[in-house]
């Protein structure tokens, strides 16, 4: 695995550099300052993957893809150079007549100016394709498909200027890929293992976190807190699961709970590939895929998202997967499990469904201590009781 020549205990981010497409505010406020300025009004989606290309957490990107890269991408699974890359990262317009290439724009979120792009490209999504090929269904159920065909009808491709969020919510944990990186360097980890999670850590989530933290240096939490669906568990309820967790159940020195601010597509297979590459930009050298990775409903199989990795030479890729059953507590054995470790039959296996989960939280129950830590049960419950006004 390649590392870094300044620094050998660091993986070398996707494409070989680490991008960076922060600017000044007085950037923004001097295109301003110009008359007869477009504008491109970004939605919360959108967004997310503008910090995403503006931290390096996307990098190699340094903007919104063009038309030549959506196409490879949605195809191949790579960029016009071949670099691996497997989700498309767009910018939607509304009425793509007022753009003309080679014009500045404004990116404004929310009624404020938060970024510039220098438009390159003007093209028709083509959206069909898109969801057929990225998420193997044309199906509004599925929340990346129905945001798909509600965009509008054109993109925009080119390189951004983006201005550095200010954080309130999770200030703390808001570290970036050069900064994560510089921090894994402090610590002296040469081996990190990334987690990534949209959901509540239960006993299953932290068997396998523990099983990959015996082989590796540190542990890098990495829950996204940006876009999701509206039934998810709120970020903020999240993120206190897991530092109850974190407090009680981990070597604190061993482990890093930070925050990913992208928005969750849903992916599956082709997720599970990019989820990877931006563990990889923070610094993460192995990457946790578990069962049904970034899975929604019944459109992938539960194993895909580690299969599709077949598909790529290990040196593409640069960060080693590290692949995991589905894992329960056994009553019998007394521990959690998995089917390779376990031979004791589904009756003495504690394993819920996340219907299942919402039903017991709904009614003001605690979680079995098999399924979750009282920690966290404690905190769920709190939440479905304040939810339901109780």
């Amino acid at each position: 695995m390649e590392k870094s020549e300044s620094s050998p205990a660091l993986i070398l981010p996707h494409g070989g550099v680490l991008k960076n497409r922060f600017c000044e505010r007085e950037k923004v406020e001097e295109l301003l300052g110009k008359p007869n300025v477009s504008e491109i009004q970004v939605d919360e989606w959108t967004i997310c993957d503008a910090e995403m290309i503006a931290c390096g957490g996307f990098s190699p990107l340094e903007g919104f893809m063009d038309e030549r890269n959506y196409i490879s991408v949605i195809n191949s699974m790579r960029l016009t150079d071949g670099t691996v890359w497997s989700m498309p990262v767009v910018l939607p317009v509304e009425e793509p007549s007022v753009f003309k290439r080679t014009e500045q724009a404004l990116l404004v979120f929310q009624k404020k100016p938060v970024g510039i792009i220098e438009i390159r490209d003007i093209f028709k999504r083509k959206k069909e394709e898109e969801c057929i090929k990225v998420f193997k269904t044309t199906d509004t159920s599925h929340p990346a498909v129905k945001y798909i065909k509600e965009c509008p009808e054109y993109l925009v491709g080119g390189n951004i200027y983006f201005l550095k969020p200010e954080r309130k919510k999770f200030k703390k944990y808001y570290l970036y890929p050069e900064e994560t990186r510089n921090e894994f360097k402090r610590r002296k980890w040469k081996n990190v293992v990334g987690f990534q999670t949209r959901n509540p850590i239960h006993r299953a989530h932290e068997y396998i976190q523990k099983c990959a933290l015996e082989i590796c240096d540190g542990l890098f939490i990495h829950p996204i807190i940006g876009k999701t669906k509206e039934e998810d568990i709120p970020a903020d309820v999240r993120m206190k699961c897991y530092e109850v967790l974190l407090k009680n159940y981990f070597p604190a020195e061993r482990v890093m709970l930070c925050v990913n601010p992208s928005a969750m597509r849903y992916g599956g297979p082709r997720e599970a590939i990019l989820h990877a590459i931006v563990r990889k930009n923070y610094g993460c050298t192995h990457f946790i895929v578990g069962r049904d990775h970034a899975g929604v409903g019944n459109f992938y199989g539960p194993y895909d998202a580690q299969k599709i990795f077949e598909e790529f030479d290990e040196s593409e890729l640069g960060i080693n997967p590290l692949f995991f059953e589905n894992s329960f507590f056994c009553k019998k054995c007394g521990s959690m499990a998995t089917e390779k470790t376990c031979p004791h039959g589904e009756k003495f296996r504690v394993s819920i469904s996340g219907t299942k989960t919402r039903e017991i939280l709904s009614k003001g129950k605690l979680l079995p201590p098999e399924f979750t830590r009282r920690e966290i049960a404690e905190v769920l419950v709190k939440f479905y009781r304040r939810k339901r006004g109780v």
